[in-house]
C-alpha cells in the first residue's frame, strides 16, 4: 500500500510542475505581427514536446512499478507465471512503440505555415495522437498495477470478494441452465455404470431443455386445433391465393384513384408545352426515318391520311410504345416514360395535313379519325402546334 501511495504522490507532483510551467509559458506569450512557421521557435510545440516526454517518463515509472509487483506476484503464485509474462510483454511493446513515436516527433521539423498556434494541422494532430496514446498507455498500466497489487494482497481461497453478479449467475446456472449436482455431493449421484474408470452421474435434465420441450407440446396442440379441427388456419397454398387476391384488389383500387395513369386505352391530349416537348423528342430520334417535318423517308409519311397501323392517338401511342421490329420500328418504352410517349404521340398527331415538301407517297390504309375527343376543338392540336411554331 505504501508503494502505491508513493507512486500516486510522485504523479501528482509531476502534474503540478507541468501545470505551473505551462501557465508560465502562457503568461510570457507576446503577440508577434509577422507570420510564424513551424520551423522556428514555437511555444506550443515546446509545450507539446514537454508533455509528451513527461507522459513517457510516467509510462516508464509505471512500467518499473509493474515489473516489481509482477516479480512479487510470481514468487507468491507460480501458476500465474505465463499470464504475467504475456502481460509484461504487451506492456513493454506498448512502451517501446510510444518511445519510437516520440523520437520521430522530435526529429521532424515542420516546414508548413502554422495553423494551430504556430504548428501545421498535420503536426498538431500528430502531437495530439501521440499524447492520446501515451495517456491510454498510462491508464492501462495504472489499472494493471491495481490488479497485480490486488492479487498480492488477497489470500488464496478467500470468499470475501465474490461479486454479486457471480452469485446471481451461479444461482441461474443451478436452477435454470444446468441443474447439475454440486461437486461436493457428486458421490450421492454416481450410478453403478463404470466404463474403463469413467463413471456416470445421475444429473437431471437441463431445465431450459425440459421447459422448451413442454412449450413444443403446447404449440403442437394449438397447431392441431387451428389447422385440423376448427379449420381456422390456412395452409401455404391458401395463404398464397389469399395474398394474390388481396394484391389484385389493392392494385385495382390504386389504379382507380390514379389520375395520371396512361396506357393504350387512356392517352390524354397533350397541351402546348407537352407538344413542344414531343417535338424535341421527334427532332432527336424520329426524323432519321420519318423526316424532319414528318414527310417520310425510310419510314412512312406521317402527314397524310394513310396509316400502316391506324392513326388514332391511342394507336400512335401503342406503335411508339411497343414498336414493330419486323418493319423497322423499335419499341421506345424502355427509353421514354408514358408521359413522354404521350407528348410524342400528340406531336405526331398534330402533323396531320401539314403537307410538307417532298412528302413520301401514301402507305397503308386510309384512316378517318371519327373520335371527336381526339380531333379539333377550340384548343385543338393544330392550334397548339401553330402557337409553338409562331
Amino acid at each position: 500500500m505504501n508503494l502505491i501511495y508513493l507512486v500516486k504522490k510522485k504523479i501528482i507532483l509531476c502534474l503540478s510542475i507541468l501545470f505551473i510551467s505551462s501557465t508560465a509559458m502562457a503568461q510570457s506569450d507576446i503577440p508577434v505581427e509577422k507570420t510564424v512557421t513551424s520551423s522556428g521557435y514555437n511555444q506550443l510545440e515546446i509545450l507539446l514536446l514537454l508533455t509528451a516526454f513527461f507522459l513517457l517518463f510516467v509510462i516508464w515509472a509505471f512500467g518499473q512499478v509493474l515489473l516489481v509487483l509482477s516479480r512479487q506476484l510470481l514468487e507468491k503464485n507460480k501458476n500465474a507465471a505465463k499470464i504475467v509474462s504475456a502481460f509484461l510483454i504487451v506492456t513493454l511493446l506498448l512502451t517501446s512503440q510510444t518511445s519510437s513515436a516520440q523520437s520521430t516527433t522530435s526529429a521532424d521539423s515542420i516546414k508548413i505555415i502554422s495553423n494551430y498556434g504556430g504548428l501545421s494541422a498535420t503536426a498538431f494532430y500528430f502531437f495530439a495522437a501521440v499524447i492520446a496514446v501515451e495517456v491510454i498507455a498510462i491508464l492501462f498500466l495504472y489499472f494493471s498495477i491495481q490488479n497485480v497489487y490486488k492479487g498480492l494482497t488477497e489470500e488464496k481461497g478467500s470468499a470475501e470478494h465474490v461479486s454479486k453478479l457471480k452469485l446471481l449467475w451461479s444461482k441461474l446456472d443451478r436452477n435454470i441452465f444446468t441443474k447439475a449436482a454440486p461437486i461436493e455431493r457428486e458421490a450421492d449421484y454416481l450410478l453403478d455404470h463404470n466404463y474403463d474408470g469413467i463413471q456416470e452421474l445421475d444429473n437431471a435434465l437441463p431445465p431450459w431443455w425440459k421447459y422448451g420441450f413442454y412449450i413444443t407440446i403446447v404449440v403442437a396442440v394449438i397447431y392441431l386445433l387451428n389447422f385440423h379441427v376448427f379449420n381456422t388456419g390456412k395452409n401455404p397454398t391458401q395463404e398464397y391465393a389469399a395474398e394474390m387476391e388481396q394484391a389484385r384488389v389493392e392494385k385495382e383500387i390504386y389504379e382507380a384513384k390514379n389520375k395520371d395513369k396512361i396506357d393504350e386505352n387512356n392517352v390524354p391530349v397533350a397541351d402546348a408545352t407537352g407538344i413542344a416537348k414531343g417535338k424535341e423528342i421527334f427532332a432527336n430520334v424520329c426524323w432519321a426515318c420519318h423526316g424532319k417535318s414528318g414527310e417520310g423517308g425510310a419510314g412512312p409519311n406521317l402527314t397524310d391520311d394513310y396509316w400502316l397501323h391506324k392513326g388514332s392517338l391511342n394507336d400512335i401511342y401503342h406503335t411508339i410504345k411497343t414498336g414493330y421490329p419486323d418493319k423497322g420500328m423499335q419499341s421506345w418504352a424502355s427509353v421514354y416514360s408514358p408521359k413522354e410517349i404521350t407528348y410524342l404521340a400528340s406531336y405526331v398527331k398534330s402533323l396531320h395535313g401539314t403537307k410538307p415538301v417532298n412528302a413520301k407517297a401514301p402507305q397503308g390504309d386510309l384512316y378517318k379519325d371519327t373520335d371527336s375527343t381526339k380531333t379539333a376543338k377550340p384548343d385543338s392540336l393544330n392550334t397548339r402546334i401553330a402557337t409553338i411554331n409562331n
